[in-house]
């Protein structure tokens, strides 16, 4: 019988967690299995008298029956409406046109190339972990560049090449929701915290980037985090346990970039950065047409904060075809409209699961459940007398149990920030605050989340210089990373909240 080790363990528990991860239906047939539950407990619970009021309306909350007749031809009459007016789904397909471009005409592989060839040696660690992590504005570039590549850097300079996967993994998985440049996820997960938040408050408007500052001041300190885990815990193991195979056939893919397309690649960022310049100069003005009524950049009215996701899409277009054009890799117009199919064909599986959302958010809106669930849940915190620093804990802790079933971060929010953000808003805490939680809980679990769509695709790299790599060696070596983001940034976030600074743009801590 072969001994038993921490490591064996965990990866008998986590094997586990997959089988039964596995047996749980795709997202999109959750939202609809949950959309009918909804209409099931509606109707149950529509003949019950509360005691609770509505925060809204200041009367006892009833809740609505939506297997009447008038409420089910609501519901067909306005499908269609329900599913276009659904917030994320235009975020998201309208960021990703212009991102679609900028990585397939190769603008995003050439700049990522660029900022790791000018690395230092000694701060290849730090450096990968901070490419990574601000990698996430592109969304999947960071696990189809950033991590292969950063395998075969640290090969290159004589260290394991697994502990820089593991490194370039850390940045783009576990620091996926920090960032210094605001990206299409910001306004996808306000756009469901506002929906939430709506149920209590239907005035109620967040901005999209209403935890920018928290995510940026994130950067530097998940950085250290995963420098010193790499450094000091993950590569000593791996120089222990997992040898090199012999017949590595590492390519060099730092070598790939040829003249032509640097120059290509330099005159595409001064188009973007003369871009971004001329973006300046016209918001500085005080009679900017980007400006609110009340001569603000960052109130939720101003034209400028309405502009986040065309902007993302404008700054990732225009260098992409500048690049593309003059690397060679487009020919004509037709290519430009290639990627751009080619990238919304990424997006099938979601805009099916946007669907289904669609109709299981604006059922549990209809339904009022989420109310009552709301009060309750206060209700029965503050019963507990948990501080607001336990509660937001607890939050954390919750999230990341969640995030080992169900994998899109987006999906998770949509499903759970109906019940949390109401809930939490009872107990005075802004949807601000209670998604800034999200965020931390999300990110620092996902590397070791086998359900994880890109979680085998990380087994694969790490492959190609050791064989003997499976889920479980992965997850035991990512483990230490998640341990120490999810204590660390947790405290990190108390901390920011004690000491009263500004989450975003328009963000605050309490709410009313």
């Amino acid at each position: 019988m072969k001994p038993t080790t921490p490591s064996s363990i965990l990866s008998r528990i986590l094997d586990t967690i997959e089988r039964v991860g596995n047996k749980l239906p795709d997202p999109a047939i959750l939202f609809l299995l949950l959309m009918l539950i909804v209409w099931f407990c509606s109707l149950a619970l529509s003949f019950v008298s509360y005691g609770e009021i509505d925060p809204r309306t200041g009367e006892a909350i009833a809740i609505n029956n939506l297997l009447t007749s008038q409420q089910l031809t609501d519901w067909l009459t306005s499908m269609v409406t329900t599913f276009t007016s659904f917030a994320p789904l235009g975020v998201v397909l309208v960021a990703m046109l212009g991102v679609g471009v900028a990585e397939r005409s190769g603008y995003i592989n050439a700049a990522l190339k660029a900022m790791l060839k000018v690395t230092p040696a000694s701060l290849i660690t730090p450096v990968v972990a901070l490419i990574g992590i601000t990698s996430s504005v592109a969304t999947d570039a960071g696990y189809v560049v950033v991590i292969p590549l950063a395998g075969a850097i640290y090969y290159a300079v004589g260290r394991h090449p697994i502990a820089g996967i593991t490194t370039a993994f850390a940045g783009v998985s576990g620091g996926f929701c920090a960032n210094f440049i605001p990206s299409g996820l910001d306004p996808l997960l306000q756009s469901f915290t506002q929906s939430a938040a709506q149920l209590v408050d239907p005035a109620m408007q967040i901005n999209p980037l209403n935890n920018w500052f928290f995510t940026t001041a994130s950067c530097i300190p998940i950085m250290l985090i995963i420098w010193f885990i790499t450094d000091k815990v993950v590569e000593p193991r791996l120089n222990a346990n997992s040898p090199l195979d012999t017949d590595i056939d590492a390519d060099n893919q730092l070598q790939h970039t040829s003249s032509k397309e640097t120059r290509a690649f330099r005159i595409a960022s001064l188009t973007m950065l003369i871009g971004l310049a001329g973006l300046i100069f016209w918001a500085a003005d005080p009679q900017s047409t980007l400006r609110g009524a009340d001569g603000s950049l960052t109130s939720f009215s101003a034209p400028l904060m309405q502009m986040i996701v065309p902007l993302i899409f404008i700054f990732f277009i225009i260098p992409g075809v500048i690049f593309g054009y003059l690397s060679g890799n487009y020919q004509n117009s037709n290519d430009v409209v290639k990627s751009m199919s080619q990238s919304m064909e990424t997006m099938g599986h979601y805009i099916v699961m946007a669907f289904f959302c669609s109709l299981f958010i604006a059922a549990f809106a209809n339904s009022n459940i989420g109310v009552l669930m709301a009060v309750k849940g206060a209700n029965a915190l503050q019963a507990l007398g948990l501080s607001g620093g336990g509660t937001v804990v607890g939050m954390v802790a919750l999230v990341v149990v969640i995030n080992l079933f169900v994998g899109s971060s987006s999906a998770k929010w949509a499903l759970i920030s109906p019940v949390l953000v109401p809930m939490l808003m009872q107990l005075n805490m802004s949807p601000d605050l209670v998604q800034a939680a999200y965020r931390v809980g999300d990110s620092s679990s996902n590397i070791i989340t086998p359900l994880m769509p890109y979680f085998p695709l990380v087994v694969a790299y790490c492959q190609k210089y050791y064989k003997g790599t499976g889920i479980g060696t992965l997850i035991a070596t990512m483990l230490p990373y998640s341990i120490a983001l999810v204590i660390f940034w947790t405290v990190f976030l108390l901390g920011y909240w004690a000491l009263g600074l500004p989450l975003g743009l328009g963000a605050s801590y309490h709410y009313g």
